[in-house]
């Protein structure tokens, strides 16, 4: 009976320990190798400078837009040239507008 009571005890606390260093092996590894790991600490830091950087040219983009967008402004542009530069981008013509066409270049030959 004292054999299987000592047996029992060691067992128990050999399975306790395999139980605890299995749980630290398992979080170690996936500090080091996991998603978020020691070595995808450089992925990340070359998507943060790559984001960076996009962060950066979208910022300018926009800029870019609302200066655009201030020029056409009704306090701000000249209505004839609004009217100019809308017929020019929408391929519109004025019934009073003179249209001249040109037509294919054809060679003789």
């Amino acid at each position: 009976m004292v054999s299987r009571a000592r047996l029992k005890s060691w067992l128990t606390g050999f399975a306790l320990y395999t139980m605890a260093t299995a749980m630290v092996g398992y979080f170690g590894v996936n500090a080091y190798t996991g998603k978020y790991g020691l070595n995808a600490r450089q992925e990340l830091d070359q998507e943060i400078i790559a984001l960076t950087s996009e962060l950066a040219r979208l910022k300018r983009e926009r800029a870019e837009g609302e200066q655009r967008v201030s020029l056409l402004r009704s306090d701000r542009v000249d209505p004839d040239m609004l009217d100019e530069r809308a017929r020019y981008q929408l391929d519109y013509a004025n019934p009073h507008d003179l249209v001249q066409t040109a037509g294919p270049t054809v060679n003789p030959n």
